[in-house]
């Protein structure tokens, strides 16, 4: 595991966080966490309109960015890919042959499933690993200069018991906090 310092900024986007049980979850974890942010971005802009300054200087002040959400059609929601567009440009992000705002911080993903792991193969339901549906945020952490963290991924979460779904929510805590995280993570 490659250790995550201080300053971590989880960029959460839920179409409904009132109705999610395991996203709901994992961002309560996180709670009363030390040095880490959570920016819930559909309740600071329910009407859709980024503040790119606040999120361009929240960004700057993080050492890792954390993207979380519910995987919708194998990628994240609309929102946070509209996140995506409107904060990371280039000549701030990126530039031509020079590093951007992002270069030496780290990129990881906390997402969830409706399907069990063992679906995510190239034999299983989906025909793919879920880290190859990832490959698109992957490129974005390379061509950012980012460092590309190993996500968290939680599968078959309507299957998941209430206990299941607190040592999942205690896992990600401890994972974004450097704390001693069980293997299945």
């Amino acid at each position: 595991m490659t250790p995550i310092h201080h300053k971590t900024l989880v960029l959460l986007d839920h179409p409904d966080l009132s109705t999610s049980r395991i996203n709901r979850a994992l961002a309560t974890a996180l709670e009363d966490a030390p040095d880490l942010t959570v920016h819930d971005l559909r309740r600071l802009y329910p009407d859709g309109h980024i503040d790119l300054a606040a999120e361009r200087a929240a960004v700057e002040a993080a050492e890792n960015i954390v993207l979380q959400y519910p995987t919708h059609w194998y990628a994240p929601p609309a929102f946070l890919k509209t996140w995506l567009d409107e904060v990371l440009v280039r000549g701030w992000a990126y530039g031509t042959g020079a590093p951007g705002a992002l270069a030496g911080k780290t990129l990881r993903v906390a997402t969830s499933t409706g399907g069990a792991g063992e679906a995510y193969s190239p034999d299983g339901f989906h025909g793919w690993d879920y880290n190859d549906i990832l490959i698109p945020l992957q490129a974005t952490a390379r061509r950012l200069g980012m460092q590309w963290l190993s996500p968290f991924i939680v599968h078959g979460v309507r299957d998941l018991t209430d206990e299941q779904l607190q040592d999942r929510a205690q896992d990600y805590r401890n994972l974004l906090l450097l704390r001693t995280v069980p293997e299945h993570v």
